[in-house]
């Protein structure tokens, strides 16, 4: 005859599969007792176990004898000279000390993990771009083993979902059930191409702003915690210039790019400026630099901070800013 189809054979459901694993679970003793046993056995002695264990003869003993009453068998004779296992026990035995075998694999698997394979930031796309890319060549030489994805995003990573280990973001630090370190802090400046220092109406002096575009930074990071045209132009003391005029651009790199092609003048991040500066890309016209009252942080779950690959690159992050004045 032949077997029940597809259709016709049931699949049982993944209530009575959870159901029928933990039955199997609570066949199992205690881990401890089984500690108790397994060290006992090779030494032959509750005292020289206790020791290995840190506890008392008389806690190993109770272990031993709570084992022995789960399992509804005697495994040691208790003699003069020390413990002896009995059949049961010396049948007993090497199942349990394989089983400790792979539980120390599985560790030793879990560590290698924390030290290789995936390390996956969440960064916002600005920042991504204009700071942490161009350094990252840095950390991949010193750690190849860690392939380094980076996730741009300007949302907030929700870790109990996902693979992000670590995510680097502009805000006060404040952040629940999370652990957060001060990475970076800013300051805005001015910020224009070169050729709009030896051109018709040149800056060559703040108030030549009037003369000029006035590129504006929309991107969500680019809140009313961040210093406007407005308020440097206020803080400037000047005056006759329409600081809200302009276009606008909801990614801070697109402004700096405008800025690199000429279309105008940009209040830029230091943190994402710097390098387009040093490169000649971008001058700044003018000294004054207003502080940013947010800043970049490090940010992830408490057992993050366990796995080495994380806070290796939180030690190269580190070493990727200017010291704290």
């Amino acid at each position: 005859m032949y077997g029940p189809s597809m259709d016709e054979e049931r699949i049982p459901s993944a209530l009575e599969r959870s159901s029928k694993a933990q039955s199997r679970w609570r066949r199992l003793p205690p881990l401890n007792s089984l500690r108790a046993f397994e060290a006992s056995a090779r030494h032959g002695s509750f005292t020289r176990a206790a020791g290995e264990l840190f506890v008392t003869p008389a806690a190993v003993s109770h272990q031993v004898k709570a084992l022995e009453d789960f399992l509804g068998m005697t495994l040691f004779r208790r003699e003069r000279n020390g413990l002896q296992l009995t059949d049961s026990g010396r049948a007993y035995l090497p199942g349990v000390r394989e089983a400790f075998e792979r539980l120390v694999e599985a560790m030793d698997e879990l560590a290698a993990v924390g030290q290789h394979g995936v390390l996956t930031v969440s960064v916002a796309p600005s920042f991504a771009a204009k700071w942490l890319v161009p350094r990252l060549d840095g950390f991949q030489q010193a750690n190849p083993e860690i392939d380094v994805r980076i996730s741009a995003s300007m949302g907030l990573t929700d870790f109990s979902v996902g693979d992000v280990d670590l995510a680097i973001r502009y805000g006060a630090g404040i952040y629940t059930d999370l652990e957060s370190e001060l990475l970076i802090r800013d300051t805005v400046y001015p910020v224009c191409s070169p050729s709009l220092l030896n051109c018709e109406n040149a800056l060559t002096g703040p108030q030549m702003l009037r003369d000029h575009t006035l590129l504006h930074d929309d991107s969500p990071d680019g809140d009313d915690t961040c210093p406007t045209w407005a308020m440097w132009v206020k803080a400037a003391g000047l005056t006759g210039i329409d600081a809200h005029r302009g276009p606008r651009f909801n990614q801070a790199s697109l402004v700096l790019e405008a800025a690199i092609l000429g279309r105008g003048v940009a209040l830029a991040k230091s943190t994402l400026a710097d390098a387009d500066i040093e490169s000649g890309r971008l001058v700044k016209p003018f000294d004054l630099s207003l502080p940013v009252r947010f800043a970049y942080y490090m940010v992830h779950p408490k057992a993050k901070a366990l796995m080495p690959k994380v806070r290796l690159f939180k030690e190269w992050l580190m070493t990727q800013v200017p010291p704290a004045e």
